[in-house]
């Protein structure tokens, strides 16, 4: 029959034909550049200061750093979601982090950062965030936390693997982000087609820092047994929250969210 020899040919060449598409736009599945916001307010009494770092390739990023009243504060820096720009969350800093300054960068071409994210590049780019931010006399190097959510967390764990902070906050993590796209894409060869794996279980058992693990029981996007997987590898100790009933986006409504992340904090600074 001419159909079904028609079918037999047409449907390896749509299979071929979405594989191709994913390999050639997966930048664009994986990021969600947002705009410039304009300066944020710093919480009430709080420093803000706007911030530019030029980054070896010449790139310049931009964010905000927000101080607490105190001399040599402690440091939080932050690695956003693949759709944030993450200036939008200084003026929730001591909410969120208690009287620690906090770091918010936007990626390569987020916010008012230029060039174009990339896995290599954005954590690449974390280890100098982090550099600088321990190079200055205002924030106390000897005391610094990093805190990703989502993709952030991809990031965070690698920039943590890299540089040894005081202890490590994930929210929402994954095991990898290849696993994730299985998930999403079985039908697909995920694993050759991914060009940016954030390959966090494999950093994993060689992080010996605290880490407060974060996720939510009906998160759809990541799965709370991405983010168990990676706590269970983790080579330090581990501290785990599930919150009932929330998934990936209104995960920091519930107010344990912001309290957890708080007493972590003043446990390991």
């Amino acid at each position: 029959m001419e159909w079904l020899k028609l079918l037999v040919v047409a449907l390896p060449l749509a299979w071929l034909l979405v594989a191709a598409l994913v390999w050639l736009f997966q930048e664009k599945l994986i990021f969600y550049p947002q705009p410039p916001l304009g300066r944020p307010a710093a919480p009430a009494g709080w420093q803000l200061e706007e911030v530019r770092i030029t980054v070896r390739d010449g790139t310049t990023l931009a964010g905000v750093l927000v101080k607490p009243p105190i001399e040599r504060a402690p440091l939080v820096i932050y690695f956003g979601g693949n759709a944030e720009e993450v200036t939008a969350f200084a003026p929730f800093a001591a909410q969120s982090y208690g009287e620690r300054a906090a770091l918010f960068v936007n990626y390569r071409g987020f916010g008012a950062s230029g060039g174009a994210p990339g896995e290599r590049a954005i954590v690449a780019d974390g280890i100098e965030i982090h550099d600088w931010a321990a190079a200055r006399n205002d924030l106390d190097k000897a005391r610094i936390a990093i805190h990703g959510r989502s993709l952030g967390t991809g990031v965070a764990v690698q920039v943590a693997a890299a540089r040894t902070p005081r202890c490590v906050v994930l929210t929402s993590p994954f095991d990898s982000a290849r696993a994730v796209a299985q998930r999403v894409y079985p039908w697909l060869p995920v694993s050759v087609l991914i060009r940016h794996p954030f390959d966090s279980a494999a950093y994993a058992p060689r992080l010996k820092v605290p880490v407060l693990v974060i996720m939510g029981s009906a998160d759809d996007i990541i799965p709370a047994s991405h983010s168990q997987r990676l706590a269970s590898l983790w080579g330090g100790p581990v501290e785990r929250l599930l919150l009932e009933g929330f998934g990936h986006n209104d995960l920091s409504m519930n107010p344990r969210y912001d309290e957890a992340i708080r007493e972590f904090l003043a446990r390991c600074l």
